[in-house]
């Protein structure tokens, strides 16, 4: 199921939009001249800002298997992107076939594609909505049909909160979105820092100044307030290559510069 919410045709592509951005970043094509511009001032000022994007990506992959290997069958990921295969559901599904995702996002780019890629094989849906509403995306249809919460859920905000400005309250936004999940729910969270790139951190932001989002890169001690509520799982808010890498860890000073934190927190 889609709920587009408006036409395709009513994509702007004048402006620059996270998500096709990161698609960019990730070496994707479903990306305009805007994003393209935006997203090489970006790799200009960071080399290290595809590396980062890819390695975030691979934290993805590894936290949901993670979560359904814990028993989890049923996913909500907002801020879901341009579709990438393997996309959460594919991930899921190679742990636990009867996986039910909902997929949010405010791109209506992702509303163009998520049919043919993501909700095509059931038990999955997209809409359109956006983060800094949760009550609405809490309420939707398309959650309430998919998701019981009930049972335990994991609920994913990768790469998503550095998006959501200071004054938008990023830390209430969470709590109201995890505020009703069951003991046992999963929280998959990664956030852009300037850690590691103390020297670019006004120069990025200039970057998606003209964005359909601004971009608020935050320490660790900021992003660890996001997990509240919530028991970190071993081994806690790293760097994202260092989440339970799947091969031998990375060697000393070879990850400085990816620019995300990431972590799983378990509820109850």
């Amino acid at each position: 199921m889609t709920d587009k919410g408006f036409p395709a045709e009513e994509i702007d592509t004048s402006r620059p939009h996270p998500a096709r951005m990161y698609d960019y970043y990730l070496g994707g094509k479903d990306n305009y001249e805007a994003d393209r511009e935006a997203a090489e001032m970006v790799i200009h000022m960071t080399p290290d800002a595809r590396p980062s994007a890819r390695a975030n990506r691979d934290f993805m992959q590894r936290a949901v298997r993670y979560a359904a290997g814990q028993g989890i069958r049923q996913f909500v990921d907002i801020g879901t992107g341009i579709p990438t295969s393997p996309n959460t559901h594919e991930v899921a599904r190679s742990v636990v076939p009867e996986a039910r995702v909902a997929y949010v996002d405010n791109d209506p780019i992702v509303a163009a594609h998520a049919g043919a890629r993501l909700t095509n094989t059931g038990n999955a849906g997209f809409f359109l909505g956006d983060v800094r509403e949760p009550e609405t995306i809490l309420e939707h249809a398309t959650i309430r049909e998919l998701i019981d919460f009930d049972q335990p859920v994991a609920l994913m905000l990768v790469a998503l909160l550095h998006f959501v400005r200071d004054d938008e309250d990023p830390a209430g936004i969470v709590r109201t979105l995890t505020k009703n999940l069951p003991a046992g729910s999963l929280l998959i969270l990664s956030h852009g820092t300037t850690d590691f790139h103390r020297d670019v951190d006004a120069d990025a932001g200039e970057a998606y100044k003209n964005a359909t989002s601004t971009l608020t890169l935050r320490g660790k001690p900021e992003i660890e307030p996001f997990f509240e509520g919530f028991s970190l799982v071993e081994p806690g808010l790293v760097q994202v290559p260092l989440w339970r890498p799947d091969g031998p860890p990375a060697q000393e000073g070879e990850n400085v510069r990816i620019a995300f934190w990431g972590g799983v927190g378990r509820k109850g």
